[in-house]
C-alpha cells in the first residue's frame, strides 16, 4: 500500500496572514501572558503565535524591556478611572483608583515585578497619573507633594501586588507562612518583648483589603502633613 501524502495546498489557497502591527503584538502578548504566565512571553513563542519569525517582531519592539512596557501600557487601559470624576471624598475615591490598579497588577505578578523597574511613559499612564494628580489637587496637597506622591503611592501599590501575587501563587508560600507564625509565637519574651506582647494573631492580621486599604491611608495622610525638604539642605540619597 503506498504510504499517503498530504495533499498540497496551494499558495493561493491560504488563508492570507494578518498584518503585523505593533499593537497585534502587544495584544497577543498580553493574551499568552493571562493563559500561560509573563515567563512564557518571549519574542520566539510570540512569533509561533503570530506565525511569523522572530526577527520580525523586533521591527516593531527593540527588546523585551519595550514589550513589557507596551503591555503595562494595554493593562493600563483597564484601571477605572471614573472616581476621579465622580462625588465624594476625595480621599475614597482616591484609594478606588489605586485599588483598580492594584487588582490589575495581582493578577499578573510577574509584570508588577517588571514594572518595579519600568518607566511606563504611555497614554494610558498619563491619564492614570493625572487622575491621581486632579484627586490629590481637590484634596488639598501642595502641587510639589503631589509631584513626588504620584510615585509613592503607585509603588507601594506596585510591589504590593508583586509581593501578594507572587505569594499567592507559590507553592511553598503556606509553608512559610507557618514557620513564621511559629517563629513568632516561641519568640523569647525576654528577647522580644514587643512581639511578646504584641502576640502572633495582631501580628498577622489584616493580610489583604483592609491592611492595603489602611496603607494607602497611612501614605495620604503623611503626604499631607509631610513638606517636601528644602532641595538646598536635602541630604544625599
Amino acid at each position: 500500500m503506498a504510504p499517503r501524502t498530504r495533499p498540497v495546498v496551494s499558495r493561493r489557497e491560504r488563508p492570507a496572514k494578518a498584518a503585523l502591527t505593533r499593537e497585534g503584538i502587544v495584544a497577543a502578548a498580553v493574551t499568552v501572558m493571562q493563559a500561560e504566565g509573563l515567563d512564557r512571553v518571549t519574542m520566539r513563542r510570540l512569533a509561533a503565535e503570530l506565525d511569523t519569525g522572530p526577527a520580525s517582531l523586533y521591527v516593531y519592539l527593540r527588546n523585551t524591556a519595550e514589550l513589557h512596557a507596551a503591555m503595562l501600557e494595554e493593562l493600563l487601559g483597564q484601571v477605572d478611572l471614573s472616581p476621579v470624576t465622580t462625588a465624594g471624598d476625595w480621599q475614597d475615591r482616591l484609594i478606588k483608583v489605586l485599588w483598580s490598579y492594584t487588582l490589575i497588577l495581582l493578577e499578573q505578578p510577574g509584570l508588577a515585578q517588571s514594572v518595579l523597574v519600568t518607566r511606563p511613559s504611555g497614554p494610558a499612564y498619563l491619564s492614570l497619573a493625572e487622575g491621581i494628580l486632579a484627586l490629590l489637587d481637590a484634596g488639598g496637597v501642595a502641587p510639589d507633594r503631589a509631584a513626588w506622591a504620584v510615585d509613592l503611592l503607585l509603588h507601594f501599590a506596585t510591589s504590593t501586588a508583586a509581593e501578594q501575587g507572587t505569594r499567592a501563587r507559590a507553592i511553598d508560600a503556606q509553608d512559610e507562612e507557618d514557620t513564621l507564625v511559629t517563629a513568632l509565637r516561641e519568640a523569647p519574651a525576654d528577647t522580644y518583648p514587643q512581639i511578646a506582647a504584641l502576640g502572633v494573631a495582631e501580628l498577622m492580621s489584616g493580610w489583604g483589603p483592609d491592611r492595603l486599604t489602611w496603607g494607602f491611608g497611612v501614605l495620604i495622610s503623611g503626604i499631607l502633613q509631610t513638606p517636601r525638604p528644602d532641595q538646598e539642605t536635602a541630604p544625599d540619597c
